[in-house]
């Protein structure tokens, strides 16, 4: 299939057409392949039949939809497409005025689609004009690049074009710069141009206003008449560049498929989705490439760190406000000196101001991750290695265009977060557990166990808690589950939330945690602190880790051992995940009843599951029948959520333990679900909450003690 490469500008004059020619010269004449250049400039027309040494095209786009309309069978590139002796077809949109009204966009799909097995690249000058033709081309094309030269004007109207494309959801990683003039006097530096824009340049080409004057007088291409110039060898690097880097394509996920109708033009976001090219504006990933202006940053940071001597830095200035104060300010002064010498040039305020930020968050922050740590948007952040940073907003995982210099750098980043805790990390213990000051979970792994470097996971601690209206209100639960989830707590039935990683467990024991009264004692364990309750009569208890030394560490299970002797109301532990299972069931059996806690199953019965295995692999010899037993009569009610594929949370079953239904087997009844119906245009998971008809065996203690509850609830609503 050929590779579609459109160049466009907002701005005339740039070059844009000039580089689209010599470009499709030079991929067929130097790397010998089969080039289709199209004119799609339905302002200046015939630009490229000139410079072309004035060739004049038989027959145009328009000729050739006109004849695909009548016999479609019959098609042939050759009948159609003038052949020019630099090696190169090129066919023109139009050839006179009088035929733009029937450029229509129906047949321009199937014009692209009949040329994919003839050519490997089809060149297209888009011009510099948004219509419905652009769009459409915008729709068929593989690589989009975007012709801009290093003045104000120009970089203005291209920063207007790319906010336009993103309104489009034309996905960034399927555009790239191309500057043009970039050494022209009085210019803006390429630095500028790339830190204003955001996209990646693919290329610099040289200004040679007179060898470059010289052969578009004379219809000739630059790169054939003036091969060994500065702006061939630059258009050349170009063209092997395109041959050699598959990553710069974004693939056409459906060849043939119907394209935008005019009508649509406003509702281009399910086109795009329909393409597999759309992404939500201001989540999409710029792709990873190694730039100059990375390679620029890394020079200072390395120099930065010896000038400053911050390898041998005390760790303890990071904790001292004002120490680290002075480190920065001093750190400040000197990057901006170092980045005038490094670069060999002035740059912009705006532009030395950026440089300074990053490469201050690098060297004493905690580098890219500062700003996606104060995005509260944001609610996990993944640092696969120094050139991947992933992270979850709304439910979704996006890759980011944040990356570090090097891998040392994330490591820094990791020892930084990890040291004023007392931990370490090093070939002897290569992961850790640790969390921020605001309750952030954060673990780390690194060489030789994480094979491609250094990778760090961030879970976000919810600055808020959430209400159960909210829940409601995003439609993680319903009213009447939450009218009954609530009644449970207060009848002091013990209860456990399961679910995957990131189903939305602790935010759930959060909201139950809620309902529990005022007047109670509640006592929490956790690995890492999640819970966050309302109430003033709570003890925190957090779990800790071995020392240096591997010594000094406290279990969840000698947590909760000591927590008995406390005098609880309420026992809620973040999570079971081994032993401690075993002194859960106990204490639920034995009087503690009201007590919560999460657990890792994919439904409701593999909670079973989990629970036997956790109390088996400790090494306690029960029969699996009196594990079920302990099982049956400690567990009243399992909350299960799960997340579900549109990246949404909800709880999608509540099931009550009703007794052993046979020697070795649990009896659970489910008393609400939810029930997927399908998903929508957007991808959204289509739905509702039922209740089974099941009425729990325990209502009329609920009633008994006061708490209002209607049977109505528990009407079967399927």
């Amino acid at each position: 299939m050929a590779k579609r490469i459109v160049l466009f500008s907002t701005k005339g004059g740039v070059g844009k057409t000039l580089i689209a020619l010599n470009l499709a010269v030079s991929l067929a004449s130097d790397s010998k392949k089969k080039v289709c250049l199209m004119d799609f400039d339905t302002k200046g027309f015939g630009s490229i039949s000139k410079l072309f040494n004035n060739i004049t095209p038989q027959r145009s786009f328009v000729d050739l939809i006109a004849f695909l309309k009548e016999r479609p069978e019959d098609f042939k590139k050759e009948h159609f497409v003038t052949t020019s002796s630099f090696g190169v077809d090129f066919i023109s949109a139009v050839m006179k005025p009088q035929q733009l009204p029937f450029l229509k966009t129906e047949y321009i799909n199937k014009v692209f689609s009949l040329l994919d097995n003839d050519y490997d690249y089809i060149i297209v000058d888009a011009g510099n004009n948004f219509n419905n033709i652009l769009v459409n081309l915008f729709n068929e094309a593989n690589l989009i690049l975007l012709v801009v030269t290093p003045d104000v004007l120009s970089v203005y109207q291209i920063k207007w074009a790319i906010e336009t494309l993103q309104f489009l959801h034309v996905p960034l990683k399927m555009i790239r710069l191309l500057l043009n003039r970039s050494e022209s006097a009085s210019s803006i530096s390429w630095q500028e141009v790339q830190v204003s824009l955001g996209v990646d340049i693919v290329a610099q080409v040289p200004s040679e206003g007179k060898i470059v004057g010289y052969s578009v007088n004379r219809g000739v291409p630059v790169v054939v008449d003036n091969p060994k110039s500065r702006f061939s060898k630059a258009i050349k690097q170009l063209g092997q560049q395109l041959i050699e880097e598959e990553g710069l394509y974004v693939e056409r996920q459906k060849p043939g498929a119907s394209i935008i109708k005019e009508e649509l033009l406003d509702k281009t976001e399910d086109f795009w989705k329909e393409q597999g090219l759309a992404e939500a504006p201001g989540q999409v990933a710029v792709p990873k490439k190694l730039d100059q202006l990375n390679t620029l940053k890394r020079r200072i940071h390395n120099r930065l760190i010896e000038e400053l001597n911050l390898k041998r830095l005390d760790a303890n200035v990071f904790n001292d406000p004002k120490r680290a104060k002075e480190l920065r300010n001093k750190a400040e002064i000197l990057i901006g000196n170092l980045i005038t010498e490094e670069s060999g040039q002035v740059l912009s305020v705006e532009l030395q101001k950026t440089l300074v930020r990053e490469i201050l968050d690098e060297a004493l922050g905690l580098g890219p991750l500062e700003e996606l740590i104060a995005d509260e948007t944001i609610t996990d952040i993944m640092v696969n290695n120094r050139n991947e940073i992933y992270i979850e907003r709304h439910g979704k995982i996006v890759l980011t265009e944040k990356k570090f210099t090097t891998n040392e750098q994330v490591k820094t980043v990791i020892e930084r977060i990890i040291a004023p805790l007392g931990r370490r990390i090093d070939e002897s213990v290569p992961m850790v557990d640790a969390r921020l000051p605001d309750g952030s979970r954060v673990n780390a792994i690194i060489p030789p166990l994480a094979l491609t470097g250094p990778a760090l996971t961030i879970r976000k601690f919810r600055k808020e808690r959430y209400k159960v209206e909210e829940l409601i209100g995003i439609k993680t639960l319903s009213d009447n589950m939450s009218e009954f989830i609530k009644a449970c707590v207060l009848c002091r039935k013990n209860v456990i939330v399961s679910g995957g990683t990131g189903s939305g467990k602790t935010t759930i024991l959060n909201v139950l945690s809620a309902f529990i009264p005022s007047n109670e004692r509640i006592i929490t364990i956790e690995d890492a602190a999640e819970l966050r309750l309302s109430q003033t009569h709570w003890i925190r208890l957090e779990s800790r880790p071995p020392n240096i030394e591997g010594k000094g560490s406290v279990t969840i299970r000698d947590l909760f051992r000591n927590t008995l002797r406390m005098r609880p109301d309420r026992i809620i532990v973040g999570e079971c995940r081994g032993i401690e299972a075993l002194d859960m069931l106990q204490a639920m059996n034995t009087g503690h009843d009201g007590s919560m806690t999460t657990i890792h199953a994919n439904s409701t019965y593999d909670v079973l599951t989990r629970l036997d295995s956790m109390i088996l692999m400790s090494g306690v010899e029960l029969p699996i029948r009196a594990i079920r037993e302990m099982i049956a009569s400690a567990i009243d009610l399992i909350v299960h959520t799960t997340r579900l594929s549109d990246g949404s949370r909800k709880i999608v079953q509540v099931t009550e333990l009703v007794g052993m239904k046979d020697e070795l087997h649990v009896d659970l009844k489910d008393i609400f679900v939810f029930r997927q119906t399908g998903v929508d245009a957007n991808a959204n998971v289509i739905g509702d909450f039922h209740a089974t008809g099941y009425v729990p065996s325990f209502l009329q203690d609920i009633k008994v003690r006061g708490i209002p509850i209607s049977e109505d609830l528990f009407k079967n609503t399927a």
